[in-house]
């Protein structure tokens, strides 16, 4: 019988869709903005996942929502190893349910956050001693070097904004079932970014620590920053506009290109609606894009390079209620096709993921289109 330590930010990811571009030091800027948790109800699909997979899995989790009421409500009966210190959940609060759990030497630990949750947790790991990183610095890199001892395997189940380390299951219930079947781990990497910097549209990640994550083909790449050039595809995009037509401008250097080439000051990061000529929400939350919308509107979204997610990945305001109303046109260059694979989907609404897997039209260039199953 297989132990699972279960430890879950009920904050995390609660920024997305209200335009924060992530949580960290912004949990009451995003309850102002009528936030909504959302971890919660992915630790639940995560658990339902492993409890129909293996119900006799013993759950050691903490308290409360972190962890405890969601075990619950997924149908175990866990052994809670301890509460969280206040009401408002802290980074110490999940340090202290990882080395609970190593102590009790549960054969994975399942956390359900984002990077910023992920950086804890293997912090913790690192201060417990089960994990070594000794992080070293040169000009043209950063690598981490891993110990000889005993490691505790983790999964992440993603509920951030971000999410571009590569030990998160692309899905709540992919990570149920790989927490349910996994035989082999292996070291991957846990990256953070400055969230400053992300909201002002800079991308600065830094390597957090090395840990042992199961073997699975349901986990996702780290992200990749360089995808080549999209000039060519930016000033097709641009040039085919229609008048009256609204068009949703999801984040990244692809669509910021399309920005450039209709000739607006748009958000590097965030998601801007245009329309006639005019940025009419720069950088909105998914209320202001609801808002902004006409009769018909078009969504340019982009894939996150090396992971291939087109949404549930830094882009939580184009909401299940924006896409419902929308036409989806995926754009990207060939290189970043290249590199990812297949095209992914992770709305936090089963029926409109459906409705968005299959095969879809990429394009990839001022003529050119690829053809690219969305999973």
């Amino acid at each position: 019988m297989r132990t699972v330590g279960v430890v879950v930010n009920p904050i995390a990811g609660m920024g997305g869709r209200v335009g924060l571009k992530g949580t960290d030091g912004n949990v009451e800027a995003a309850r102002e903005r009528g936030a909504e948790p959302r971890a919660p109800e992915r630790a639940r699909d995560a658990l339902e996942a492993l409890r129909e997979r293996a119900p006799d899995t013993e759950v050691l989790t903490y308290g409360g929502e972190m962890g405890a009421e969601e075990a619950r409500a997924a149908g175990f009966d866990p052994e809670v190893v301890g509460e969280p210190e206040s009401e408002e959940t802290t980074a110490a609060d999940t340090t202290d349910a990882v080395r609970a759990f190593v102590d009790r030497g549960v054969d994975l630990i399942l956390f359900v956050g984002g990077d910023g949750t992920a950086t804890d947790v293997a912090t913790a790991l690192d201060e417990v001693d089960v994990r070594k990183t000794t992080k070293s610095s040169s000009a043209a890199h950063q690598n981490a070097s891993r110990s000889e001892d005993a490691e505790t395997p983790v999964l992440g189940v993603p509920a951030g904004v971000k999410v571009y380390s590569s030990v998160f299951a692309v899905r709540p219930e992919a990570a149920g079932r790989v927490a349910a079947t996994f035989e082999d781990t292996e070291a991957r990497e846990v990256n953070d970014i400055d969230e400053e910097a992300y909201r002002g549209g800079e991308v600065r990640t830094r390597l957090r620590g090395v840990v042992e994550v199961p073997v699975a083909e349901d986990l996702q790449s780290a992200k990749q920053v360089h995808a080549g050039s999209t000039d060519a595809l930016a000033e097709a995009v641009a040039e085919e506009v229609q008048s009256g037509v609204t068009y949703v401008l999801g984040p990244g250097g692809t669509l910021g290109d399309v920005a450039d080439a209709l000739g607006v000051d748009g958000s590097p990061l965030g998601v801007d609606v245009y329309r006639d000529g005019e940025l009419v929400v720069r950088d909105g939350s998914e209320d202001e894009i609801l808002s902004a919308l006409g009769d018909e509107n078009v969504i340019f979204v982009s894939p996150i390079g090396g992971q291939g997610f087109v949404f549930g990945r830094g882009n939580h305001q184009i909401s299940p209620a924006v896409i419902e109303r929308s036409e989806v046109q995926v754009v990207a260059s060939p290189r970043k096709l290249d590199e990812t694979g297949v095209l992914r989907v992770d709305t936090g609404d089963e029926a409109v993921d459906e409705s968005l897997r299959g095969w879809t039209k990429v394009r990839t260039g001022r003529f050119e289109e690829r053809m690219m199953k969305v999973v």
